[in-house]
């Protein structure tokens, strides 16, 4: 079974897995935003925590504030996700009450 084509110019992975809510080999699509940002956790069943950081002009003080996006995002079996890796994920319809994005490549 090959990976199919969901749209952007990313690499797909090189495993293979049999999860519905795959992008690349179920049926889930994909739509909306694209973020990187760097995963923190994978303690919950196929879903990882995702960080992004990002700096926050403020106008009364004339500088930028540090802040911190935390996405929930399925994480499908085939790209083996750990802490610490980099990743994209991209927007997609929701999957569970926090779930609405979806990792797209895996940043080796």
């Amino acid at each position: 079974m090959t990976a199919r084509n969901i749209g952007i110019n990313v690499n797909p992975p090189k495993a293979e897995c049999n999860d519905p809510n795959c992008p690349y080999h179920g049926t889930l699509p994909v739509r909306g935003q694209i973020i990187d940002g760097k995963v923190v956790s994978v303690r919950m069943d196929k879903t990882a925590v995702v960080e992004k950081h990002y700096l926050k002009y403020q106008e009364k003080y004339e500088r930028y504030e540090k802040r911190t996006g935390r996405y929930m995002v399925h994480a499908p079996s085939c790209f083996e996700l750990k802490v610490g890796d980099e990743v994209k994920i991209m927007e997609c319809r929701p999957l569970s009450k926090t779930v609405s994005f979806v990792v797209v490549e895996k940043r080796e």
